[in-house]
């Protein structure tokens, strides 16, 4: 990161962001299972802001250490599975996919998308994503007036789903693409009791009855697609749906498996950007004196033109804004490992069968680790990194999140386009607290004020 002169820090430091409730008192493995469906951060002791182990109900630890975060994801624990309530809730949605696969399968399917992933194919992805960028700033600007920006913010990262991964389809229209995406993403963001309780996955869950059309309904678009694509190839990748179609020819993976693979990128990209490009913005407009330094960053560097990764590269101001948002809300708030072997890590025994959860929303404003743990303050990642373990937005280990490099150069060049055509402000509206199912999303809309500013 380039050198910054000068301090980044919030002119007051009397607005505190908005935050979720976490829980106070005990909770039961009854109340765990009752409360969590609607809210998981209804269940989270707030204690784990405030202590870096605590002891759950039943088998369930809370880790908030860094170096036993570190050891647990990288090092003795790296084998450890994704828990047995993870994929009993979005199992049936991705499948065999890299989210939930394990062992030499989930290092075949790594092995086999890392490349897609690979800085060398960036620029081309965000070509797309700049694209989308000035539509979104053009409707700030032109709306002059109150917006959603959560709800733009959806749409906006369906739009580059629609143009990265499913683009030039001419027969499934982008309307239903978009349609598709967001359905399929509220079926595996409800949460059944049986999933949370580990009954076996025979026994019916309500969601089967609401919504199991709706897998039916996306897999088959997506294997439309697919298929349509490989009957009509680009002469050289323009886009993530050919870099996959690539990797799907020379690996010779079943189209199964492969239509598990891009609705898991689908799951695990669109929404997690979109929430973390609504909250940003929600920052910028609690401190708009960060929202014009940030502002001016952005057309001293890109001028007018497209956003390009070469530009935001060059933003440390922007990317620093985009890490405290990405410390304060983490899509990824939780997630968990089972452990298979007892292990000791940092004077505790996990046994085998023991549930860990990683309450990431936590460790990230954990008192002990973190100045000024509930403020925003993107100074504190200007020139300075941080023990491994302690900002972990992305996951750690050799699970970590394959699509990091991808997701925040999307939220940067969304942002950055957005705030070079518009202004945000607050309005009378209450902002609402965070909700954990299977991301973090706001609990409502974040309503702004937007304003066209002068180019």
């Amino acid at each position: 990161m380039e050198q910054v002169k000068g301090d980044f820090r919030p002119m007051s430091d009397d607005r505190i962001p908005m935050a979720a409730e976490l829980a106070v008192g005990e909770i039961s493995l009854i109340d765990f299972a009752r409360k969590a469906g609607k809210n998981i951060f209804s269940v989270i002791p707030d204690a784990t802001r405030t202590q870096k182990y605590l002891r759950g109900p039943a088998n369930i630890h809370y880790v908030c250490e860094p170096e036993m975060i570190t050891e647990l994801l990288a090092g003795v624990g790296r084998a450890f599975p994704k828990s047995s309530f993870t994929r009993n809730v979005i199992g049936p949605a991705v499948g065999n996919g890299m989210i939930l696969s394990e062992g030499e399968k989930w290092r075949e399917q790594r092995h086999r998308y890392a490349p897609l992933f690979a800085a060398r194919n960036l620029p081309v992805l965000t070509s797309h994503f700049a694209q989308t960028g000035e539509e979104l700033g053009a409707f700030y600007a032109s709306a002059n007036g109150e917006v959603d920006v959560a709800d733009s913010a959806q749409e906006a990262t369906l739009t580059n789903i629609s143009r990265v991964m499913f683009s030039g389809n001419e027969a499934v229209a982008k309307r239903d693409i978009r349609e598709g995406m967001r359905r399929f993403t509220d079926y595996i963001s409800y949460m059944s009791l049986f999933d949370l309780m580990g009954l076996p996955k025979w026994v019916p869950r309500l969601k089967w009855l609401r919504s199991k059309q709706v897998i039916t309904d996306v897999r088959n678009l997506t294997r439309d697609v697919i298929q349509s694509r490989q009957a009509k190839r680009h002469e050289t990748a323009e886009d993530f749906l050919d870099l996959l179609i690539e990797a799907l020819e020379t690996d010779r993976e079943d189209i199964e498996t492969t239509i598990d693979n891009l609705l898991t990128f689908v799951a695990a990209g669109y929404e997690t950007s979109a929430n973390t490009i609504a909250w940003a913005l929600y920052l910028l407009a609690l401190y708009p004196e960060v929202q014009d330094r940030v502002r001016a960053e952005i057309r001293a560097v890109a001028g007018e033109g497209p956003l390009t990764l070469e530009a935001v590269q060059k933003m440390p101001l922007l990317q620093a804004h985009v890490r405290e948002t990405l410390r304060l809300y983490p899509a990824g708030a939780l997630f968990a490992r089972d452990a298979t072997d007892t292990t000791e890590v940092g004077g505790v025994t996990f046994k085998k069968g023991d549930v860990i959860m990683f309450p990431v929303y936590s460790l990230h404003r954990n008192e002990l680790l973190w100045e000024d743990a509930d403020r925003y303050r993107p100074d504190r990642f200007i020139n300075r990194r941080y023990p491994r373990g302690q900002y972990i937005p992305f996951g750690d280990g050799p699970r970590i999140c394959i699509g990091a490099q991808y997701a925040e150069t999307e939220i940067m060049v969304l942002i950055g386009s957005a705030l070079r055509r518009a202004s945000f402000a607050l309005t009378e509206h209450p902002v609402p607290a965070p909700n954990l199912t299977f991301t973090m999303r706001p609990g409502g809309p974040i309503i702004l004020t937007a304003r066209p500013v002068a180019g």
